[in-house]
């Protein structure tokens, strides 16, 4: 059952585009959660690329623990220097960016799912790697997301000021008596 009423007009409209101040503290949540996994993904990558795999070779080439071949090597190192270049810039880029290939990972688990034992899997994915990819999905988005989606955020957010412009305002008057 709903508690409250929408009128028109009364919905706001939040972006996630909103300005947050270079030195705030979230920034580096996002810069340490595009990092770790630009790292990771880097690694999975290179080591990918060492053992020679052929290029779009199904046949169950593994580097740590996932089924591996020379696009899906590629494809990492891509998106690990992107998300290297996320950490680089920080803020709301990175938030962005951790939000959007979040989802990229989580929508890839689910296509790769569905294209496991056909021809069509050209990454050469097996289970380990739909759930890899899921796990990476839901970490880039968390990472993405804290401190910009939540009921709780802290009055001294800037998401929240934005959000609630009219009560930001009634408490910083207050602060300042």
């Amino acid at each position: 059952m709903a508690t409250h009423v929408l009128r028109p007009g009364s919905r706001r409209r939040i972006t996630l585009d909103e300005h947050l101040p270079v030195d705030h503290r979230l920034s580096k949540v996002y810069r340490i959660g595009a990092g770790l996994t630009g790292l990771l993904l880097l690694a999975f990558g290179i080591l990918g690329l060492i053992d020679k795999i052929g290029f779009f070779d199904t046949g169950g080439d593994r580097v740590l623990g996932l089924n591996t071949n020379g696009a899906l090597s590629v494809l990492s190192i891509c998106v690990g220097l992107l998300l290297l270049a996320g950490m680089v810039i920080g803020g709301n880029f990175a938030s962005t960016l951790n939000m959007v290939l979040g989802v990229a990972f989580i929508a890839s688990g689910f296509i790769n799912l569905a294209l496991l034992e056909t021809g069509l899997n050209f990454l050469a994915f097996k289970i380990q790697n739909v759930l890899f990819s899921f796990v990476v999905g839901v970490m880039l988005m968390f990472f993405g997301m804290y401190g910009r989606v939540s009921a709780t955020l802290p009055h001294d957010n800037p998401y929240w000021k934005s959000r609630h412009p009219e009560q930001a305002a009634r408490e910083e008057r207050a602060a300042a008596h």
